[in-house]
């Protein structure tokens, strides 16, 4: 992984961690925790599709939809963690 790839990657996952910030609470919760948020849910995501056998590609788009997705399973299970 070169330079290029690791900057696309935390800025897909800070937006990532953004978008399901603001779809589950209406908020994002900053640079750092929307980066590892979103990097997180992207495994998250990643996995779940996998065991569904949904595939919704590989391109940016594609991963961003997967991490957005797994980003809000993580921040969900977080909430009930809390309560």
């Amino acid at each position: 992984m070169d330079l290029t790839q690791l900057l696309i990657m935390l800025g897909l996952g800070a937006l990532a961690g953004w978008l399901a910030g603001k779809i589950l609470k209406g908020g994002g919760s900053g640079l750092i925790v929307n980066m590892i948020v979103g990097i997180i849910g992207s495994v998250i995501g990643g996995w779940t599709f996998g065991q569904l056998g949904i595939s919704v590609g590989n391109d940016l788009i594609g991963s961003l939809v997967t991490a957005v997705v797994g980003a809000m399973i993580l921040l969900f299970i977080v909430g009930l963690v809390k309560k």
